[in-house]
């Protein structure tokens, strides 16, 4: 069962800079998060298997994300006591809930790429 939003109305209003949902918002609309957030989809994986799953980030920077997603809720990190000690990450309830609006922008993206790349070439020859 989904959890409704419970603050007041100034939390929930993303035109407002100050707002929580606005926040929300920013740290999950960021490309490395809806990456990792894809890569984890319905399986756990350790970082370095998440490392290799979202090419391009550096391992700080995908530190910081999944301690951003671990603080929002949309990632639970598992520490298993080993020497050395093996940590799993996967995706929450509300975490697989963003997983598939990620995979919507994902076939939203697969879809309109063509119009896109042309639209750049007239615009990068406009320019020229």
């Amino acid at each position: 069962m989904t959890k409704h939003f419970e603050g007041s109305p100034a939390d929930a209003d993303l035109t407002r800079a100050d707002s929580l949902a606005r926040e929300i918002f920013s740290d999950v609309a960021d490309k490395w998060a809806l990456l990792i957030i894809e890569t984890l989809g319905e399986r756990t994986l350790r970082f370095s298997e998440l490392r290799n799953g979202v090419e391009g980030t550096s391992h700080k920077m995908l530190t910081q994300n999944l301690r951003m997603l671990e603080r929002n809720g949309l990632v639970e990190r598992n520490v298993h006591p080993t020497v050395p000690p093996r940590v799993e990450y996967a995706l929450t309830e509300p975490g697989r809930s963003l997983r598939e609006m990620t995979n919507e922008m994902c076939d939203w993206t697969h879809r309109c790429l063509g119009h896109i790349e042309a639209s750049r070439r007239r615009f990068d020859a406009r320019d020229a």
